[in-house]
């Protein structure tokens, strides 16, 4: 167990003792006045709900220890001097920590630095120095994943701030703001924000439903929003999604320079907005609940507005579903349009009364993961005014990026044989209502054909259809802050999304911070080791409250988990760094010293037995576990000597090969690995406790978290991967030709990484052809020859770490 923190803030004495008597736990006075002890024991019994008598404070503190023997009660009536062991054993325990599990009864400090917890040491304590080490102790990370003040919150500490008025809201405490709104109390109201678009070809201009759950204070004093964006919110058709799923099991073909895939459907520029009777003061529509974000939910009971919307082509909505397209984008955006106030919506779908956002302050974040994510980063690029911040997370920024590389069909982790067009089935969620869908459905069913077509499974070549849904040509345009978090192990939305998101916005003058974690495609905000949430909450204070905290500079800009140590996050200035280093392939070995051997050539074929084949296609991770031990029948291994040192791996790795196909096709996959046998991070966290994570006071909870190491060590980890289409060696939108037998050179990035290489371990790089967890799979009688000679694999950023 270790604890990371990087959103506390330095305070002066002054901000201390004003905020600490904000909270009701100090009177100006009694920093003079009361000795260290004396001060420590008023501070703690003040943080006790239901203490209301001596008697009931002595009981409380005779269940905490201030001595491996003695209890607190009786401490404090012995009248000796407070020492930094006492100070921080009773810490301890308020953290909810156990002695002799969790920390040693005597040897406090040493278990406190162990757990990397932050602390203030002092020879002899003074009254000052009460303040500031209790101060900070409520800003400390307690066991269950809580700093100790959201803990007391959950007890029910800070309830008498729900009736402070609204214009005294939102308190801040070290610079984020706290709890003090009463989420019994908050408003949930829907509203249809209308688009300039007509999407399902009805002549109208689509509307979008949009519901909100803010403080009732926003009637009063103005707040800001937190708005997520999610095609899923309004339910999925899996069904749908399973029958509109490619068959992936089926050769690679000859491409041709003139295959050229037809264009999508366009949709009407002539259409007719909705007649506008009157404007209303409420909404007429409530909703009970909606799937929610838990970050979203910690930090609407800190002031946050809370906005959700699927978009067009889900229920309740108008439109159709378009995967990512400009469309989809501006759908979101007229929701930012309209919390910023220059936008119009409606109480609901017919009377023709229009709302406004008239509690919004007009300051707009946008949250959420993959799918989220990604309209959160397709909005920002179109420098809407209003949206100061995302959090971007696992967010795509290419959608060719996400299903189809470097001229092939390529696969979302986990996900063989999905397309842009069967998540438009699955997320068209205007099925839930059958009497709306009966209206478009002969439409609709008409526009996913044109877009199967139009995303061209057929060549896999970028075109058209990708091009409006690729964002980084348009990152200039982005005037948000952007935080973006991404997992070194995500094969569904792979790094290279995030990297390009991160080197596009390092030449902007806009904020960004950068989050990498070990895990796949997941949620990082109920980790134990990592204040995310108050992470989150700082940055957000500064962005859409205007709070002057320094947020910037606190943060880190580049923020990354250890895959060696469990909960080790570590900050860097930038991904890239370190010493270029180019790697040769030689016989067997992958060597830093050029290869002149113009002999060596190697070969491998990538036939398989009709039952081994249909057995992978079934099973994929039996296919992986073959390829890692593969003798070179269908692949080629190449492996470092053992590293001497640890070495940290940055950025990403470009592959230059020399290579012929039997036929007049082929594609070429690659694998980095980390060789050398160890106990590793678990894939997935580890749930510590379940619902154990409350979000505020009789409120919303979460699962606490955290990657673990591994019950038994394994032999590797695959840490990055790339593939590409022989006739697409010069661009994923150009055909070259290919022969039978002809000799190409292909260039290619893999994955990016930021992975460090313990002493002993060996990197090794595998070239093979059909990859059966990604690419199409035909098991062609197809045999691939490799003068290595000429081969060379570059790392942009190494250095020894050890």
């Amino acid at each position: 167990m270790k604890f990371n923190q990087f959103s506390i803030i330095s305070a002066s004495p002054a901000q201390e003792r004003q905020e600490l008597a904000m909270l009701h736990l100090l009177r100006a006075e009694e920093v003079d006045q009361l000795t260290p002890a004396e001060l420590f024991e008023t501070l703690l019994v003040r943080t006790r709900l239901g203490i209301n008598s001596p008697l009931t404070a002595a009981e409380w503190l005779h269940d905490l220890l201030a001595t491996p023997t003695l209890a607190l009660d009786d401490w404090f009536k012995l009248g000796t001097s407070l020492t930094t062991d006492v100070f921080y054993r009773v810490a301890f325990q308020l953290l909810r920590f156990e002695p002799e599990v969790d920390f040693q009864l005597d040897q406090p400090v040493a278990s406190w630095r162990k757990l990397n917890l932050p602390l203030r040491e002092h020879e002899a304590w003074t009254s000052a120095d009460v303040v500031d080490a209790f101060y900070l102790l409520l800003n400390t990370r307690a066991k269950n994943g809580q700093n100790y003040l959201d803990l007391l919150t959950a007890q029910g500490f800070l309830t008498w701030t729900y009736d402070l008025p609204a214009e005294q809201k939102p308190l801040f405490f070290n610079g984020k703001p706290i709890a003090s709104y009463d989420p019994q109390q908050f408003i949930r109201e829907v509203v249809y924000v209308e688009t300039d678009m007509d999407t399902d070809f009805d002549g109208q201009a689509d509307l979008v439903k949009v519901e909100i759950m803010r403080p009732r204070e926003s009637n009063i004093k103005k707040v800001p929003a937190v708005f997520t964006a999610s095609p899923y919110n309004q339910g999925t058709n899996d069904e749908w999604g399973e029958k509109a799923t490619h068959n992936v099991n089926h050769p690679l073909t000859h491409k041709t320079a003139d295959q050229q895939a037809p264009a999508e459907e366009k949709f009407p520029t002539t259409f007719a907005y909705h007649a506008v009777k009157g404007e209303a003061q409420e909404a007429t529509t409530s909703f009970t609940g909606t799937p929610a974000y838990t970050l979203n939910n910690y930090l609407a009971v800190r002031g946050y507005a809370i906005v959700y919307a699927a978009g067009i082509g889900t229920k309740d909505s108008d439109g159709f579903q378009t995967c990512g397209s400009p469309e989809q984008t501006a759908s979101m955006k007229a929701v930012v349009e309209w919390l910023h106030g220059d936008r119009r919506a409606f109480t609901d779908r017919n009377s023709g009364y229009t709302i406004t956002a008239g509690w919004c302050n007009g300051n707009v974040a946008m949250t959420g993961r993959s799918y989220l994510g990604t309209l959160a980063t397709a909005v920002a690029t179109t420098g809407v005014a209003g949206l100061k911040a995302i959090i971007s997370e696992a967010a795509i920024s290419s959608w060719y990026d996400y299903y189809r590389e470097n001229g092939l069909v390529r696969a979302a982790g986990g996900f063989q044989g999905e397309d842009a067009d069967t998540l438009a089935d699955e997320t068209f969620s205007r099925t839930k209502r059958p009497a709306d869908f009966s209206r478009v459905k002969g439409r609709y069913l008409k526009y996913v054909d044109r877009m199967a077509a139009a995303m061209d499974r057929q060549t896999g070549n970028y075109n058209d259809f990708w091009a409006a849904r690729d964002y980084r040509p348009a990152i200039s345009h982005i005037k948000a802050a952007v935080m973006m978090v991404h997992g070194l192990n995500d094969t569904n939305v792979k790094p290279s999304n995030v990297k390009a998101l991160a080197d596009g916005l390092a030449h902007l003058p806009v904020t960004s911070k950068l989050i990498l974690h070990q895990g796949q495609h997941i949620y990082i905000n109920a980790f134990q080791s990592l204040d995310f949430s108050e992470m989150v909450n700082l940055w957000l204070a500064n962005k859409l409250w205007g709070l002057d905290n320094h947020a910037d500079e606190v943060l880190p800009n580049v923020l990354v988990q250890s895959n060696l140590t469990p909960a080790t996050w570590t900050s860097y200035d930038q991904w890239t760094a370190g010493q270029t280093v180019n790697y040769y392939l030689q016989g067997q070995t992958l060597t830093t010293k050029p290869n002149d051997n113009e002999a060596d050539i190697q070969q491998f074929t990538d036939r398989q037995p009709d039952n081994t084949y249909h057995d992978w296609c079934k099973h994929p991770a039996k296919w992986q576990a073959a390829l890692l031990h593969d003798a070179g029948r269908f692949s080629r291994h190449f492996t470092s000597a053992p590293l001497s040192r640890d070495t940290l791996l940055r950025g990403t790795p470009r592959l230059t090969l020399q290579v012929s196909s039997s036929a007049d096709h082929g594609l070429i996959s690659a694998l980095l690995i980390d060789r050398g046998t160890a106990k590793r991070l678990t894939t997935s966290p580890v749930i510590v406790n379940r619902g154990g994570l409350p979000l505020g006071y009789h409120w919303a909870s979460d699962d606490l978290r955290e990657f673990q190491l591994q019950k038994a060590p394994t032999d590797y980890k695959v840490v990055s991967r790339g593939h590409i289409n022989l006739q697409n060696r010069h661009g994923a939108s150009q055909t070259d030709e290919l022969f039978a037998g002809q000799l190409v050179t292909v260039e290619f990035d893999l994955q990016p990484l930021f992975h460090r290489l313990a002493a002993g371990h060996q990197l090794e790089l595998i070239i093979y052809a059909t990859d059966y967890a990604f690419t199409l799979r035909g098991n062609e009688d197809i045999s691939y020859r490799l003068p290595v000679a000429n081969a060379k694999l570059t790392i942009p950023g190494s250095q020894q770490v050890g």
